[in-house]
């Protein structure tokens, strides 16, 4: 067990419409995602204290460490008032008033021990924080909920997900149908055709559904994306998120590095400098722009460009710095769809 409780949070994110808050359920996450840039982030600022808990190096054992948090009914409680009561004015305008499960971790994984009771008391308790967050968030405010997950294990949750009504958006992170290539970036997470087979799930149980395309991979081609947003399309989702892989701190290498050890060749040659990933983040996320429109989700498609794709060194090296800029601030004030009932 990690050492804080489980309580709402404010968000970091920015430019995102995701979230006001967020509730973070564990250090660590089992899936692992090679991309992932929170070992490097969250998970560093508790390395002494990791450190007395096995973990060495949080960013290099990534996806070999969860610790649940342990549950504290007044303190999420005390979070859950102070996040109701917060005014409305001091809200972001693209927040809806929403918390997010989660966004360090993922609230639906499969913790492993060594031990088969601790694995399932932790397991046990992992889940059972996460209905009781849910249920308190419905029965003791009135904020709305999204949540965020790479699991098929949602589905036993569909039934209280469904009593929000419109107050809560589901979600699942689907970069590509592609499972084998997937299996490369995010070696422990389940298989995007298992995460997709849960979508239609949650459409046919009457849940609101978004969809997060992040992010894509270098190899994720006008093929690939075309194919994973067709069948996107088909789900009717209130948005569609979408990011390129983007550059932090040792991501690179741990793809690099696992990559090899499979014996793959991948085409990382887009990271190599600032400005190469620059070009292969922007041409991604205008090609997905494009195809989004083609495919009937264009209405619908809210893009994550990095603030640094704004770099003024290297506005200063391409055509149409001005028209760049303009394309940036639009993709960053855009406000994301949540059904309208919603509070």
């Amino acid at each position: 067990m990690w050492q804080h409780p489980a309580v709402i949070a404010p968000s970091n994110f920015q430019f995102k419409s995701l979230c006001e808050w967020v509730v973070n359920t564990a250090l660590g996450c089992g899936h692992g995602c090679l991309f992932c840039y929170v070992p490097s982030t969250s998970a560093t600022k508790q390395k002494p204290t990791l450190a007395t808990l096995g973990v060495d190096d949080p960013d290099a054992q990534w996806g070999e460490y969860v610790f649940p948090r342990p549950w504290d009914d007044n303190k999420f409680l005390a979070s859950l008032r102070a996040a109701e009561a917060k005014d409305r004015s001091q809200l972001k305008p693209d927040g809806h008033r929403c918390v997010m499960f989660c966004s360090t971790t993922d609230p639906y994984q499969v913790i492993k021990n060594a031990d088969p009771k601790e694995a399932t008391r932790l397991n046990r308790h992992h889940r059972e924080m996460v209905r009781h967050a849910l249920e308190l968030i419905r029965d003791e405010s009135t904020l709305n909920v999204r949540i965020l997950t790479r699991s098929p294990l949602a589905k036993a949750d569909f039934e209280l997900m469904k009593t929000f009504g419109n107050r809560l958006l589901f979600g699942m992170s689907l970069p590509t149908l592609d499972n084998q290539l997937a299996r490369i970036y995010e070696p422990s997470a389940p298989a995007p055709t298992k995460r997709l087979e849960t979508l239609q799930a949650a459409v046919k149980a009457g849940i609101p559904i978004y969809v997060a395309l992040a992010p894509t991979y270098p190899e994720c081609d006008e093929a690939d994306l075309r194919a994973t947003l067709t069948a996107v399309e088909t789900l009717k989702p209130y948005t569609v998120f979408h990011e390129p892989i983007n550059i932090r701190a040792e991501n690179v290498e741990r793809i690099e590095a696992h990559a090899k050890s499979l014996g793959k060749k991948l085409k990382t040659q887009v990271f190599s400098t600032s400005d190469t990933w620059r070009k292969y983040a922007i041409s991604q996320l205008q090609l997905v722009e494009r195809i989004a429109g083609e495919v009937g989700l264009g209405e619908r498609l809210h893009l994550w460009p990095d603030t640094d794709l704004a770099n003024p060194k290297y506005l200063e090296t391409i055509e149409d710095p001005t028209g760049l800029v303009h394309w940036l601030q639009n993709c960053w004030t855009r406000v994301s769809e949540w059904p309208a009932a919603a509070v």
